[in-house]
């Protein structure tokens, strides 16, 4: 698709040696999805979000999640405006088309169960008064790994269940970290990106991606992964229907993006690790041994993949 390939060209730019991350986070804004960026601190999370928020021609808004921000916080309050001796309703950085959560994990359980609603229904209910969130909308959370940090509050299943995909930005190469010195050592780059995409055009995409064939053959072998999730001996917790329905609409972004009709296995097989990796828990002998990408890993190894000819 052309113009995934002129955003990653753009934001190249400014954050160097992620064009993976990119798409990803472009598939997940076609299907109307939420994503998760994890990694140490200092490795370009809120840089990426903020980045790929400005090639959108669409409202931004960014909240600092601490301790000691309330869920009014977010979504927003009725206050009493004396000069009309009336109860008005001001909405929350909520109200936006993309939303940055940046360190979500250092909110309270409480405040994070604020975005519960929002992310599912795209409404938010503010003293019993609910607004719709207007299209676009999308949010990008970042946070930093739980077990090296002191003052989080890991997010709950249900929470994480509600993240299309979550990346892990890792390191950059020795290549690209001299690159990052070099862009930056003068001016920030950010501010010479441009917009690519009108809030139109993305209501467009979200309409077109739907459109994406998905054969009985895919979905078969699409229920063969999630199952096996659900049986493996390693997995306390399996994938969610939610998580079905997640995996083949990725896979349908997936053959957008790269200009195909239908979806071929091979987009499933690349998009699961991303979908499926945080929605599930492992025993506590499976944690001791791997991660939970190497878990999704094996069960993809253990399931057979359709070849073409039967497709």
């Amino acid at each position: 698709m052309k113009m995934v390939k002129q955003l990653k060209s753009e934001m190249a730019n400014v954050v160097i040696g992620k064009n993976d991350v990119v798409e990803l986070m472009f598939n997940a804004l076609i299907n109307k999805g939420h994503v998760l960026l994890e990694s140490v601190p200092g490795t370009g999370k809120t840089l990426l979000a903020k980045s790929f928020a400005k090639t959108l021609d669409a409202d931004f808004k960014r909240i600092q999640f601490t301790p000691d921000v309330l869920p009014s916080d977010v979504t927003g309050i009725q206050f009493f405006n004396p000069k009309e001796q009336n109860f008005e309703l001001r909405p929350g950085p909520i109200m936006t088309n993309v939303l940055l959560a940046d360190e979500i994990n250092r909110a309270t359980p409480r405040t994070q169960s604020s975005l519960l609603e929002v992310m599912e229904e795209r409404q938010v209910t503010i003293d019993g008064v609910t607004l719709p969130i207007p299209g676009p909308f999308m949010v990008v959370a970042t946070q930093n790994p739980i077990e090296s940090q002191q003052g989080t509050f890991p997010l709950p299943e249900a929470q994480m269940d509600r993240f299309f995909i979550q990346v892990d930005m890792g390191y950059p190469t020795l290549e690209e970290e001299k690159q990052i010195m070099n862009s930056y050592r003068v001016e920030d780059p950010i501010q010479q990106l441009s917009s690519l995409f009108t809030k139109e055009e993305i209501l467009e995409f979200q309409n077109e991606v739907k459109n994406i064939k998905v054969s009985s053959i895919v979905q078969d072998y699409i229920l063969d992964i999630v199952h096996t999730t659900r049986n493996h001996e390693e997995i306390e917790l399996g994938v969610s229907p939610r998580g079905t329905l997640a995996l083949m609409r990725a896979a349908q972004g997936n053959a957008f993006i790269n200009g195909k009709e239908f979806v071929l296995p091979e987009d499933v097989k690349k998009m699961a690790p991303y979908v499926l990796s945080h929605r599930i828990v492992l025993t506590m002998e499976g944690s001791l041994k791997k991660t939970n990408k190497q878990i999704i890993d094996d069960v993809l190894s253990r399931v057979t993949v359709p070849v073409e000819a039967t497709l």
